[in-house]
């Protein structure tokens, strides 16, 4: 089963097997930078750099595609300098596939620095406070200019627990959205994915999904999860609306990244996960093993002369013991930020590989029951209370700080 794409010739998607008794799926996705090989997890880049790592890192932990973000670039160096620079490839040095979102999220996390328009979005930068208006047009023309593989429809991402009749505006505009993004869209090298909105409410959804895969993007994006509602939730949601995505198409879970939602989330159907939740974690000590999140600064690690996790084969568990990676997090030292991220990366790229390999098989309920048996996840209600703070914490304008 394979799809041709109509708008973009450069980009196809193979779907090679479904696993037994699980929605889960394994293809390729061919680009004009290389095949991205389903289920995916894209290290996200968010200023054509996934933060601390080079980009031979990068390909070394098995990464395939990387994430950047259009509103950080938009805003800096500017959208002229990187298409001067030879476009976002050889700006960063990295010959894989590259997806750009559009910038409509942190757009919309700027809370009291934006304001809402039929047209788009009208936001003051947290750099310097200039004003900006991000439109569809704008969103689809920077992304071009990028030349990223695959870009992202200018979307309106609402915030958990509105009430429906804001989520049903919100959905509706997104509609209106893709409709003129797609009219902007030119480039036959670049894919353009449409994204499913509508929050969780299941009719907005399935009339989201209804309509934007009507329109006939080259693959598909589920937006507006993950963003504090609860995970039964999320994958209830998530569940109705696999039901009306194209099987041919490819699908792409954004902003989820913790391993025990990328297994449940495989298994409902999903293709491409982003997140900046490994990378955030590593510099903040919080590092994934295969028994749960351990917290690096806890006193138990001084004195712990093992590996982080002896099943691991990253750089940072074969060369360092654990005793070390405790002493580099409280002193501060720079080293820690490198080794934490390649430790968190490719633990979760090698979950991938190893699902990807299941679904081949038709092992994959067994993978993620075997996985899911050992894995402590973090507890849910310090992770709500985590992302609720998260997501009402605004970036002061002019911050430097940014994923």
């Amino acid at each position: 089963m394979g799809m041709a794409c109509e708008r973009g010739s450069a980009f196809h998607f193979k779907l090679l097997a479904t696993c037994p008794n699980t929605r889960a799926r394994a293809g390729i996705m061919s680009t004009p930078h290389g095949d991205v090989l389903t289920p995916a997890f894209s290290p996200v880049g968010s200023q054509a750099t996934v933060k601390a790592l080079s980009p031979q890192d990068i390909k070394e932990i098995g990464a395939n595609v990387v994430l950047c973000n259009t509103y950080h670039l938009y805003l800096r160096p500017g959208v002229d300098v990187i298409e001067e620079m030879g476009g976002l490839h050889r700006f960063m040095a990295w010959g894989g596939p590259v997806i750009t979102d559009s910038g409509g999220y942190q757009v919309f996390s700027l809370g009291h620095l934006r304001k809402l328009t039929e047209d788009g979005v009208l936001f003051r930068s947290h750099l310097d406070g200039r004003e900006h208006l991000l439109t569809p047009e704008l969103s689809i023309e920077a992304q071009d200019r990028l030349g990223a593989d695959i870009i992202m429809a200018l979307d309106e991402c609402t915030p958990y627990g509105e009430d429906i009749g804001v989520f049903r505006q919100a959905t509706e505009r997104t509609h209106r959205w893709a409709e003129r993004c797609l009219r902007a869209h030119r480039s036959r090298k670049q894919a353009l994915f449409g994204i499913v909105q509508g929050g969780t409410f299941p009719e907005l959804r399935k009339e989201s999904a209804h309509y934007v895969t009507s329109l006939g993007f080259q693959g598909y994006a589920v937006g507006g999860l993950a963003v504090g509602e609860p995970k039964a939730i999320m994958y209830e949601v998530l569940e109705g609306v696999e039901a009306y995505l194209p099987k041919e198409s490819p699908r792409h879970l954004m902003g989820v990244g913790s391993p025990e939602d990328i297994f449940e989330c495989v298994d409902l159907g999903m293709d491409i996960f982003d997140c900046a939740l490994p990378t955030r974690a590593a510099r903040n000590g919080a590092l994934f093993t295969r028994l749960g999140r351990v917290n690096i600064k806890n006193a138990a690690f001084q004195r712990a002369d093992r590996p982080l996790d002896d099943k691991c084969d990253c750089y940072t568990c074969k060369t360092f013991s654990t005793s070390y990676l405790h002493h580099l997090f409280k002193s501060r030292e720079l080293l820690f930020y490198r080794v934490a991220t390649l430790h968190n990366l490719r633990f979760i790229l090698s979950l991938m590989e190893k699902m990807r390999e299941a679904i081949l098989g038709g092992t994959f309920y067994e993978l993620k029951r075997d996985f899911l048996q050992n894995y402590r996840p973090t507890d849910e209600e310090v992770r709500m209370e985590q992302k609720k703070k998260w997501l009402k914490r605004q970036r002061p304008p002019w911050s430097e700080e940014a994923e």
